[in-house]
């Protein structure tokens, strides 16, 4: 991988998200957080280097569209990397590639194509198998209640959480062996507090 690139942009996409400052998940930090772990498993993988730095670069601008607009902002996924990448002369080839890769991070995107979008969506849904998952998802229903100005009831908020955790699988071999087994913990801890919830 390019070093002084990856820094590069590092420093760019810190610039733009760190206004943000009701962005309690999606913040410079969970891109930071999102892009080692696309790299982890890029090398766990056993990808090459010009592969594994595609997915970082994926990774670190794959929210950034979040500094536009917050909500119904598919048309925005990935300029901002188009733009950033085609100012430094990156190559085309490897942009659209890029392009497509963060458009992989929609949560409605749910069956990747190749190795590259079931690396990154892994990478991107890391925490629901991690110790800091109930942090993290606390972190997102504030985010989303103060940027929307609404409250979520916290019944709701959990039942959806555990659909997610239902829902979503990790396709990688790597993810699955190192977070399927914490993911199953979180999902019961979740079931839990709800039950606790409905019956005070």
């Amino acid at each position: 991988m390019n070093v002084n690139l990856l820094n590069n942009a590092k420093k760019y996409v810190n610039k733009l998200l760190f206004p943000l400052e009701n962005h309690y998940y999606h913040s410079y930090g969970h891109a930071i957080d999102v892009m080692t772990r696309a790299i982890y498993l890029a090398e766990k993988e056993w990808l090459n280097e010009s592969d594994t730095e595609i997915l970082a670069l994926s990774a670190l601008f794959h929210d950034t569209w979040f500094v536009i607009q917050y909500d119904h902002n598919e048309v925005f996924w990935a300029r901002i990397a188009k733009n950033y990448l085609k100012s430094i002369l990156y190559p085309d080839d490897k942009i659209k590639l890029i392009e497509s890769i963060i458009f992989a991070t929609d949560p409605a995107y749910t069956t990747p194509k190749n190795y590259y979008e079931e690396i990154i969506k892994d990478a991107d849904m890391d925490n629901l198998g991690r110790d800091d998952f109930l942090q993290k998802n606390n972190d997102i229903k504030r985010e989303i209640e103060i940027v929307k100005n609404i409250k979520i009831k916290d019944p709701d908020w959990k039942h959806a959480s555990i659909e997610l955790l239902k829902e979503f699988k990790y396709k990688t071999n790597s993810q699955k062996y190192e977070r399927d087994k914490k993911k199953i913990e979180n999902l019961k801890k979740m079931i839990n507090e709800l039950d606790e919830d409905l019956t005070l």
